[in-house]
């Protein structure tokens, strides 16, 4: 009330909407902004991502694949040559590449901190000291494959498959090799981001082991043995492919020759590969067995055949995450 009795107007203050809905549409446009943000990122991520996980899919579904080939043209020869090759190529050999990739895989963590430490040189070191490690390796399992018969045999397996898979075993010797070289070769030019070179030599490989592999069946009508020698031919064009490729100047800066340097350190070496081959074994051997056990059903042959060609096809399956693995390495 004033003095004159009169009643004051209070002057009550409007809201500024305008002023609430620019804030508003500045945050919108923070959040907008804060998403395309996000997006760019993941975007360019991922292209680094596929950059090494793209080819590294292709080279392993490529060298996997040239087991399915091999196992499927010797199921065109006979239930039981199919049985034979399944144990002895998932089995004996399947041991054997499981301890050999685990072993190999120890040079992923040792080149990639060399690569990234910029000590380029001993990347080079590291590679011939697995050569020379898993080398010996292969070695000392040389009486699984010598004795492979009577060890199927003791495992309750049929008599015609294990004599029929310790013959083929034999003729795997020269793959059981080849995994010590092939698997330190890739994880080296891998921590290099260097896969592309990996996959174009594996899609050759695989052409010609297709080609090699019709005519030996077909043409030449070497039956299933001459089937495991396609096998060892076309993985050995992987490692000449790739050894090439590193020796002649493929590497410059990660390969300066043959050294002595090799030979030292070897113990240390050895524990860290023995340690990552018996862990990734132990995910590994479990689809053998199986097909171990199966193995003592009735009518074994066709069991064997039928069990083993859905492990091939969730083998082939699994390349898929094992490259994203790497690509995360």
């Amino acid at each position: 009330m004033s003095r004159h009795g009169e009643v004051e107007d209070k002057k009550i203050p409007l809201l500024d909407y305008s002023s609430s809905n620019n804030q508003i549409k500045v945050s919108e446009d923070e959040g907008d902004d804060k998403d395309e943000e996000i997006s760019r990122k993941v975007w360019i991520e991922s292209k680094k991502l596929w950059h090494v996980v793209g080819p590294a899919i292709f080279s392993r579904l490529a060298s996997y694949s040239m087991f399915l080939i091999t196992q499927a043209f010797a199921g065109h020869l006979g239930d039981l040559e199919l049985a034979a090759m399944s144990i002895s190529s998932n089995v004996v050999l399947g041991f054997d590449f499981g301890l050999m990739l685990g072993m190999a895989s120890a040079l992923e963590t040792l080149c990639g901190q060399a690569y990234g430490a910029k000590k380029y040189y001993m990347l080079g070191v590291y590679l011939q000291r697995s050569w020379i490690v898993l080398f010996l390796c292969c070695v000392v399992m040389m009486p699984l494959f010598l004795f492979a018969t009577p060890l199927l045999k003791l495992l309750g397996q049929p008599e015609d498959i294990s004599e029929l898979s310790g013959v083929l075993v034999l003729y795997f010797i020269p793959l059981h090799f080849c995994f010590a070289f092939n698997f330190p070769l890739q994880r080296f030019l891998q921590s290099q981001l260097k896969n592309a070179i990996i996959a174009y030599v594996s899609f050759g490989a695989l052409v010609i082991h297709i080609l090699i592999s019709w005519l030996i069946v077909y043409k030449f009508q070497l039956g299933v043995i001459g089937t495991a020698l396609t096998l060892n031919f076309s993985w050995y064009i992987i490692v000449l492919g790739l050894l090439a490729y590193t020796i002649f100047g493929g590497c410059p800066e990660t390969w300066s020759g043959f050294t002595m340097e090799a030979f030292s350190g070897l113990w240390q070496f050895l524990k860290l590969s023995a340690s990552s081959g018996v862990m990734l074994c132990l995910e590994n051997w479990y689809y053998r067995i199986l097909i171990l056990m199966t193995g003592n059903l009735k009518n074994a042959e066709i069991a064997v055949d039928a069990l083993s060609i859905c492990m091939n096809i969730n083998g082939w399956q699994l390349m898929i995450p094992f490259a994203f693995f790497a690509g995360t390495g």
